[in-house]
């Protein structure tokens, strides 16, 4: 169980709202909360978890790497 207000103890999901903020967020004008979560979640669906490259998959997108190694 991470701390209050400790970063250190949750820095992975610290880090994925550091990208979203970044790539999504900033860019952004948005009316409605409503549309502020649809768009992150699109987000998230469309490009995230299936098309941006990550690090950790040898700057490959998760598809690329499923093709590779599958």
């Amino acid at each position: 169980m991470s701390r209050k207000g400790n970063c250190y103890d949750n820095a992975c999901i610290e880090s994925f709202h550091s990208i979203i903020k970044k790539e999504l967020i900033h860019h952004c004008d948005y009316k409605t909360r409503d549309e502020a979560m649809f768009s992150v979640m699109e987000y998230i669906l469309t490009f995230y978890n299936s098309k941006r490259i990550h690090s950790t998959l040898n700057y490959m997108s998760p598809i690329e790497f499923e093709k590779k190694y599958a």
